[in-house]
This record gives C-alpha cells, structure tokens and sequence, in this order.
C-alpha cells in the first residue's frame, strides 16, 4: 500500500500535468506566448522535484536536491533561452 506522501505527491502531479494541459491550449504570440512558455517550463521545474524528492526519496539529502535543481533548473533557463532565440524575439 502506498504511503499518504507518494498519494499526495501523484495527486499535486496530475494537478500540475492538468495547469501545463490547460496552459498548452492557450494560443498566444507576443509577450503573452514567452509567458505560457516559461509557464509550462515552470510547471515542468516543480513537477521534477517533486519526483525527486518523493518518489525517489531525495527529500532528506539537501546536497543532491540543491544538485538536481540546480542542473534542472538550468536546462530549463537554456530551453526557454532556445525558445527565444528560436522565435526570433
């Protein structure tokens, strides 16, 4: 039987993946689509740490936390980077 943590922990992802469904179906250029898109990477970013520190019991090590987000969080910046540089703004 799961633990009440991982049931709350698959809980907050599936709202999460549910924001990130709702963000793709927004149609927006401009200032408003850099938006949705650091939304959705965003969403992204909290979804890995929650994975990290849940399901593979990462939560207790604040080492490799700090380690994971950080290399998450910077490929998150370059691919919102990427995705600038790739609308041409």
């Amino acid at each position: 039987m799961p633990s009440n943590a991982l049931v709350r922990a698959w809980m907050l992802l599936v709202g999460l993946s549910l924001a990130t469904t709702a963000l793709t179906l927004i149609e927006a250029d401009g200032p408003l689509g850099l938006t949705v898109a650091a939304g959705v990477l965003a969403l992204a970013g909290l979804k890995a740490r929650i994975i990290l520190a849940r399901y593979l019991s990462l939560a207790g090590s604040r080492f490799w936390m700090a380690s994971f987000s950080g290399a998450i969080g910077g490929f998150l910046v370059l691919a919102f980077v990427v995705h600038i540089i790739g609308r041409g703004a």
